[in-house]
């Protein structure tokens, strides 16, 4: 199987947030940002394994900023780590006012996602070529997010 590289399963998408995206305060309710997020990290995981894939964790989703009826949303999202059958995606979400340019970092999450084979099964995905210092960088910071959800998960087995 050929590795493939960052950038040839990244996805950009951008939404301009609507009245009906809005919670009682006003705001782009979190569970519509949390969903096209979702969806962004998905489409990364089937970009790249070329099969179907699931959500198996979300590992951080931290809001930096609020998000406003009107803003447009970009969703920046792109593959961290291979394992075998799973990946870490990482999105970025940027929140544009469109009436002055004003752009912030309005979300930050982490997604694993697991590839599956027409059975439903894990399946094995091309491993990562990493070509940049950035790929790299984030690599070595995803491979220790991967190492505390490993601890996480021997704690919880063990009581």
């Amino acid at each position: 199987m050929k590795e493939k590289s960052v950038a040839e399963s990244t996805v950009i998408m951008a939404q301009v947030m609507n009245p009906l995206d809005a919670n009682p305060a006003g705001n782009v309710h979190g569970g519509v940002i949390m969903k096209l997020i979702d969806t962004a990290a998905a489409a990364v995981a089937k970009r790249h394994a070329r099969s179907n894939a699931v959500t198996a964790s979300i590992d951080r989703l931290d809001f930096h900023k609020p998000v406003y009826i009107g803003d447009l949303v970009t969703f920046k999202a792109s593959l961290n780590y291979t394992g075998r059958t799973s990946m870490e995606i990482g999105v970025r979400v940027e929140a544009e006012t469109l009436m002055t340019g004003e752009i912030r970092h309005a979300v930050s999450a982490y997604l694993t996602f697991v590839a599956l084979d027409d059975d439903g099964r894990p399946r094995e995905i091309p491993q990562l070529h990493l070509t940049t210092e950035e790929d790299k960088r984030r690599n070595q910071e995803a491979i220790s997010r991967r190492e505390v959800r490993i601890l996480e998960r021997q704690r919880e087995k063990n009581g």
